[in-house]
């Protein structure tokens, strides 16, 4: 009973997030899919199409489609590995860590505004569960570092 009352709980708090966040935003919206993939490459700059799709646990050919995707929206970079002339080397863009630093800014500013509307016994609570939630993001296979 707690694993499912904690993915509800988890995936609401996502989507309500997600849906508040993208009200009035100017770039029209990224699949989830491009989400995670630019959120790979920010964590690991120069990181090939293979490796990627490993650390996403999706198709080599599925993100070499999500690549082509991104980089027709100037959100991804490109670079033929200098080591192996077939292999390529994905980077974010100016854009992309533009726009990725301001989704974060304010998806903090929405999050915090919430929890002050909660008691401090409240907030603490969920203080005190993020070390475990940690843990348990890792024991899942997770890289335990969020956003």
């Amino acid at each position: 009973m707690i694993a499912d009352e904690l993915m509800t709980t988890v995936m609401g708090l996502k989507r309500v997030v997600r849906r508040r966040m993208e009200v009035g935003r100017p770039e029209p919206r990224l699949r989830g899919a491009h989400t995670e993939l630019l959120r790979v490459v920010r964590g690991n700059p120069g990181i090939g199409v293979a490796a990627a799709a490993k650390e996403l646990h999706l198709a080599g050919n599925t993100v070499s489609t999500l690549v082509n995707q991104l980089i027709d929206k100037e959100l991804l970079r490109r670079e033929t590995d200098p080591d192996d002339r077939r292999a390529a080397r994905l980077y974010l863009t100016p854009k992309a860590v533009k726009r990725q630093a301001k989704w974060r800014e304010d998806r903090t500013k929405l999050v915090e505004g919430a929890l002050k509307e909660l008691n401090a016994r409240e907030r603490a609570a969920i203080e005190k569960a993020l070390p475990a939630l940690r843990k348990l993001l890792d024991e899942l296979g997770g890289e335990g570092t969020g956003a």
